[in-house]
This record gives structure tokens, C-alpha cells and sequence, in this order.
């Protein structure tokens, strides 16, 4: 995220590249580079005839570099901007002229999404030489929180741990679709709101009480009652809560806690590194490591693998989701 400031910063003091290759696994910040180029380098008035949005898909390398090789018209410079990059895979290496020597008045932006260049490449070093190239990662699910309350206090706004959670747990590690959420939430709330499980609860969709996140808790404390009815739940409402994915959570969740049983180090912020979750979740952890055992632990882990397979419709064609929620709690608790 600092890398990303720094780029704008310098695009705004006027340190503009002549190329920017955008990539990297993590699509959210190679959209805003891109739309921040797009949206600012050039006025409106010169966008008509300077600014020109190329589809990988839909063009060579040739088309790109011809497109790139073209003096503005009437402006100091003309912006090319190449979407769905990562097509071009196999070509290139025939960016390799251009980048040793790209035309002063044009900026041409790559975005190369979901892959990356090899950093040994001529053509990388010699786009890393006379231009700029990013690379965009993947955050871990323990870092995800943090971007959250950093995304959210640059706007004005303030978020509970808990809320925080939720949005990791339901949303992932997917930056556009939680930023998409987050801004759906500023429309809705007035600046300097601390963000709370129910604003989440109300405006996205999730319960607070009847989640994936609620169910590993109670799994954890072995509250059978609440375990129960939240399986209850979850079956009267199998489309909001599908069965495959509310068997991968669980199975995460004891797959860590078989990690931090073998942990030397139990230190809270090795324990979150290693097991890459978000900090507010240790103490779920804490109580389920009391709780069960490390042969329990791996029981658990086997039952239900058997039961992920039956969740697919493996050897399970008479089970509801019901059937198989409970079954999964009955080896679980027993």
C-alpha cells in the first residue's frame, strides 16, 4: 500500500514514467494504478485524441508498440493504457526494444494481472530500468484486517475487531470485493461512524449470530446448544449457507489448531503469523487448544475430510444438509 502511495505521489509532483507494468496476483491495486493514470495524467480536453484503452485479448504486441510509437496530438503527452496484459504472455518478449528505449511523450501502462514477470528477464530489467514495475500481492488473511482499518481510517471512519473479522471471514482475502462492501457502507453511514457487527449485519447481508464465524466459536468453546442451533440455521438457509463451504471452514479451523498444538513459540503474534488469521480470532484458538486435544484434534480432522466428501454427494445421496451438519457436530463433540 505505501509502494502504491508513493507511485501517485510521484505521478501528482509530475515524475511520470514512460512505462508502468503493472502485475501481480492481488488485481485491486493494479486497477487503481491504472484508473488513477486514466483518470489524471491527461485534462479532459486531451483525452479525445491522446488517450487510448487496449484490450490484450484484442491486439499484438505489434499494435501496442505501433499505438506507443505515435506523438500526442496538441498535449505534452499521450497515455496508452494496455487492460488484460497477462494475454499477451507469450509475446512478451517482443516488448523488449520499446522498453530499452520507449518514447519520452507517451505513458504506457500494462496491467498484467493475476501473473508475474520473471525478475531475470531482459525484458523485465530493461522495463524496471526505463520505467516503473510493480508488483501487486496477495495479502494473507492475517494482513486483511489491518488494510481494512487503514482503508477505513483514511476515509474518516472507524471499525470494531469484530466487524473487522466478519468481513475477512465471509469476504476473504479478495481487496475489490471488500472495498466494494466498504464503500457501500460510507454511502450508507455519515463520517466518523466506528463500523459495528450489526452495520455489517444490516448493510451486507451477514448475521451476526448465524455465521460460519459464530459456529467455529461455538465449536471451539464446545457450546453444543449453540453449535446445534446454528447448524439448525444453516440448514433451513442452505442457499446463504452452503454446506461445502461451511465444511472447508471448520476444517481450516481445526487444521490450524492442529498447527498451534506442534507450535514451540506460542507467542500471540508468531501464533497469527504462522497461522496466517486475523489476531481478533487467537482467542477462539486459545480456548478450542484447552478444549481439544491434539489426538481429538486429528480425529476431527479425519471425520471431517469424510464429511466434505459427502457434502459433494460422494456416497451421501440420502443425507440432507442437515443430516450431515449434525453428523459433523455428533463426531465433533463426541
Amino acid at each position: 500500500m505505501d509502494e502504491v502511495v508513493k507511485i501517485v505521489n510521484d505521478i501528482k509532483g509530475g515524475n511520470i514514467k514512460p512505462i508502468y507494468f503493472l502485475m501481480g496476483e492481488e488485481p485491486y491495486y493494479i486497477d487503481k494504478l491504472s484508473d488513477y493514470i486514466e483518470q489524471n495524467v491527461l485534462s479532459e480536453d486531451e483525452k479525445g485524441f491522446n488517450q487510448t484503452v487496449l484490450y490484450g485479448r484484442d491486439v499484438t504486441m505489434e499494435d501496442i508498440i505501433g499505438t506507443a510509437k505515435r506523438y500526442p496530438m496538441m498535449a505534452e503527452r499521450q497515455v496508452v493504457i494496455v487492460k488484460e496484459a497477462q494475454d499477451l504472455t507469450k509475446t512478451i518478449d517482443k516488448l523488449e526494444s520499446y522498453a530499452d528505449n520507449p518514447m519520452p511523450s507517451t505513458v504506457l501502462v500494462f496491467c498484467y494481472k493475476y501473473k508475474t514477470l520473471d525478475k531475470r528477464k531482459k525484458v523485465t530489467k530493461l522495463l524496471d530500468k526505463h520505467g516503473l514495475v510493480y508488483e501487486s500481492k496477495k495479502l494473507y488473511e492475517n494482513q486483511v484486517g489491518q488494510w481494512i482499518s487503514r482503508v477505513l481510517q483514511g476515509k474518516g471512519y472507524a471499525i470494531e475487531p469484530k466487524a473487522n473479522a466478519m468481513l475477512v471471514e465471509f469476504l476473504g482475502t479478495d481487496l475489490s470485493k471488500i472495498n466494494n462492501e466498504l464503500e457501500k457502507l460510507q454511502i450508507i453511514l455519515p463520517k466518523g461512524t466506528t463500523i459495528n457487527a450489526k452495520h455489517i449485519e444490516d448493510n451486507i447481508g451477514f448475521s451476526k449470530d448465524y455465521n460460519v464465524f459464530e459456529l467455529r466459536k461455538a465449536i471451539g468453546d464446545k457450546n453444543q446448544l449453540k453449535a446445534y442451533q446454528i447448524a439448525h440455521y444453516f440448514a433451513e438457509n442452505p442457499k446463504d449457507n452452503p454446506m461445502v463451504v461451511t465444511t472447508a471452514q471448520v476444517f481450516s479451523f481445526f487444521v490450524n489448531l492442529l498447527q498451534y498444538h506442534g507450535l514451540k513459540d506460542k507467542n500471540p503474534k508468531n501464533v497469527a503469523s504462522v497461522l496466517k488469521v486475523n489476531p481478533y480470532f487467537l482467542k477462539d484458538y486459545d480456548v478450542a487448544l484447552r478444549n481439544y486435544p491434539m489426538k481429538k484434534v486429528s480425529a476431527v480432522v479425519a471425520t471431517l475430510r469424510q464429511i466434505d466428501v459427502k457434502s459433494k454427494g460422494v456416497g451421501a445421496n440420502a443425507l440432507s444438509n442437515g443430516d450431515l451438519l449434525r453428523e459433523m457436530l455428533v463426531h465433533i463433540f463426541n
